[in-house]
């Protein structure tokens, strides 16, 4: 009887499952496939679409029709390297405003031929 108890009690032992747990390696492939993932679709886009607004801020120039971000839509009409630039909203009416708050250059003026 003794026999079989030992018998059933190893059977029993060797058909248990492992312990759960696995090398670091296993962890950390999933979570850098995340960042690579996250980099692509929110990272990436977002430092492209800052590159894309700081350049077009720097290169407005007078005469060049901008909105802000309150909705105020007017033309350059002094353009320095200072932060601020002075937007004529209607006709008589200027006001300073931050380069940085500027969210559109609807129209840019050409410029000037070198010729004439």
């Amino acid at each position: 009887m003794f026999q079989s108890m030992t018998l059933i009690s190893s059977a029993a032992a060797q058909g248990a499952a492992p312990a759960p747990g696995g090398s670091i390696i296993d962890m950390l492939i999933p979570m850098g496939l995340m960042f690579i993932v996250f980099y692509f679709l929110l990272i990436r886009p977002q430092q492209q679409a800052r590159k894309k607004h700081t350049e077009m801020v720097a290169g407005i120039k007078r005469g060049d029709t901008v909105v802000t971000a309150g909705g105020l839509v007017g033309k350059v009409t002094k353009a320095g390297d200072d932060p601020e630039i002075t937007v004529e909203i209607a006709e008589g009416v200027a006001v300073k405003v931050i380069r940085s708050t500027l969210t559109d250059v609807p129209s840019r003026t050409e410029p000037a031929d070198e010729k004439k």
